[in-house]
């Protein structure tokens, strides 16, 4: 596996070796001993899966405050994603700062968030499916959202968005958010 801090540290593209053969290919998706090896240490809980039908689906921006808060490992199983994380601690001299890559069912790319992040995404094709990893369980009462088209985070994103939830389309501003508890160096 090979790992590549993006420009927010601590958020790293990973890209997972394949092996292919007359009868298609194989690889791991996840391996504990290579992601330590890589620097990166967390104990994941819970898998999730969603579908996204149609391409221009945006889903987030999302995380979880403290105590529930939660890295996540991405991949996109199915289709095409443009996927971003935002540091979202308070302190951090990357505050406000994103970072976006594409994932696909053919690049086999993943992205890796740690804590204190808010994460979301676009699917850039119809019939999307993303797998991703938790190192929390979720916990609705620390469910948070910060709107997808913040001034002060200007994502560049590769398309508009088509779809998107209640939730998402009425979500606050990042400095409206009054209650985040992350913290830069804990």
């Amino acid at each position: 596996m090979k790992a590549t801090e993006t420009a927010l540290k601590g958020v790293y593209i990973l890209e997972p070796q394949v092996f292919g053969d007359a009868r298609g290919w194989f690889m791991e998706s996840w391996s504990r001993r290579k992601l330590e090896e890589a620097g990166i240490f967390v104990d994941f809980v819970q898998d999730n899966q969603s579908f996204s039908a149609q391409k221009g689906t945006l889903r987030g921006l999302h995380y979880q405050l403290n105590p529930m808060c939660q890295a996540k490992l991405l991949r996109c199983t199915r289709g095409r994603i443009f996927d971003v994380a935002v540091d979202i601690r308070s302190g951090s001299p990357q505050y406000a700062q994103w970072v976006g890559v594409e994932l696909s069912a053919d690049n086999k790319k993943q992205l890796f968030i740690p804590r204190g992040f808010a994460h979301g995404f676009i699917t850039l094709t119809d019939e999307v499916e993303v797998q991703y990893k938790a190192d929390n369980y979720y916990a609705p009462e620390c469910d948070g959202n910060i709107r997808w088209d913040d001034p002060q985070i200007h994502i560049d994103w590769p398309i508009q968005p088509t779809v998107l939830s209640d939730k998402d389309k009425k979500a606050p501003l990042l400095r409206e958010r009054t209650n985040l508890n992350f913290i830069y160096g804990e």
